[in-house]
């Protein structure tokens, strides 16, 4: 999911393209529904409601410069949706697993600012540097492999990896949304993905595709194959931005 946003109106994109942050911003987010194949779908259109109502409403602060409020709003547009997925879980025995991850990248003139819950994932590859994951499963194992008490192997290889502790609805009564801000120059990019992506490739090869010469247009797809391709899950979903100099 992708759309911008400025004081007037939001419009979503299609899949590829290039345009400049200094009239609009930019929000790009990847969810991973749960609870059966239409009450998934559902659990991502809520989301995507809520996020193109609430987050437009914070563009003249964008504009202003001011950033203080970023991570209350985001806290409460990760709060909003998860009451309302809770809601219709307690109105609707059907919709009880109901649930969706949410990983998101707000991008304004000089920030990105994320918000998360769940396993999928937002990673980040300065133009010159070393790829880097943003975000923090929500998961047992996420923990574990954070404070060094397991490797990627054994992460990928263990049986509660699939097991979160956070997700929107879901019939999770507590959610903590990770919500930070990375500072970017021209020549980074991001990526943010689903856990299928993930099980199909490694940590290594994700950086080594994030940064390779194909076009960035092509990047997302390209991601896709090589993961479907190891791991033969089909749902799997790639979104990947570059940022470029802006010009004179």
């Amino acid at each position: 999911m992708a759309f911008m946003f400025d004081g007037q109106q939001t419009r979503f994109l299609g899949k590829t393209g290039t345009a400049p942050t200094s009239n609009a911003d930019f929000v790009f987010a990847v969810g991973d529904g749960m609870g059966g194949g239409e009450l998934g779908e559902f659990a991502s259109r809520t989301a995507v409601e809520k996020l193109t109502r609430l987050l437009p409403r914070a563009f003249k602060m964008s504009a202003g410069g001011l950033s203080s409020g970023f991570h209350d709003l985001l806290n409460e547009v990760f709060v909003s949706i998860h009451k309302d997925l809770i809601k219709l879980g307690w109105s609707y025995q059907e919709c009880v697993s109901m649930g969706t991850t949410l990983s998101l990248c707000w991008f304004t003139p000089e920030w990105m600012y994320f918000g998360h819950v769940g396993d999928s994932r937002i990673y980040y590859l300065p133009a010159s540097g070393k790829l880097t994951q943003v975000t923090h499963d929500h998961s047992q194992v996420g923990w574990m492999r954070r404070k060094g008490k397991i490797n990627e192997r054994e992460a990928r290889m263990h049986p509660a990896r699939n097991a979160l502790q956070q997700a929107l609805g879901a019939g999770h009564q507590f959610i903590d949304p990770h919500i930070g801000s990375v500072g970017f120059q021209p020549g980074d990019r991001f990526l943010i993905c689903s856990d299928g992506l993930v099980d199909g490739l490694w940590d290594q090869r994700i950086e080594e595709i994030l940064g390779s010469k194909h076009p960035v247009g092509e990047l997302a797809e390209v991601f896709v194959e090589r993961s479907i391709e190891n791991s033969g899950r089909d749902n799997t979903t790639a979104v990947v931005v570059e940022v470029q100099a802006s010009n004179p």
